[in-house]
């Protein structure tokens, strides 16, 4: 007998475990850039990120908003990380409405970063994804709308 694959719940604990993604935006050229940040995500389960203005990612966001964020279950004791359960999410990353209820959430998550999320050159940024693809081992594949992964 095999196992129930349920890609939606497998996609929600990513989201709600995952503490760190790769950023994915558009540069100069429209050159792909990559960079690792940290990441928490809100009521509706979409994620929030802290960036700095001085970070190339930022002033990339700032030209083109769109992105993808690519989460990963946690690599450590995988012998191989293509097994690993990985979530990328692709929508507009742009700054949050509400800086301080974007702060609560995400210092309850990352307390360590309370030392630099005052300083001038940072603020949350806000992520509205529209869709998600869910990669959850080799043929565990699934393509997910935001009605079906984030709450409203």
């Amino acid at each position: 007998m095999t196992d129930e694959f349920d890609a939606l719940a497998c996609a929600r604990k990513l989201l709600e475990t995952c503490d760190r993604a790769a950023l994915a935006t558009l540069g100069e050229n429209d050159m792909p850039f990559a960079s690792l940040v940290t990441v928490s995500v809100d009521s509706r389960r979409q994620p929030i990120l802290l960036l700095s203005d001085l970070a190339v990612h930022t002033g990339n966001l700032r030209e083109r908003p769109q992105t993808s964020l690519l989460l990963v279950e946690d690599l450590s004791s995988a012998a191989d990380p293509l097994v690993q359960d990985r979530l990328t999410l692709c929508g507009l990353v742009q700054p949050c409405d509400d800086q301080e209820a974007a702060a609560e959430t995400f210092l309850r998550d990352h307390p360590h970063a309370a030392g630099y999320a005052g300083f001038t050159d940072f603020a949350f940024y806000c992520m509205t994804s529209s869709t998600a693809h869910l990669v959850a081992g080799f043929g565990r594949i699934a393509s997910l709308s935001a009605d079906q992964l984030f709450l409203k």
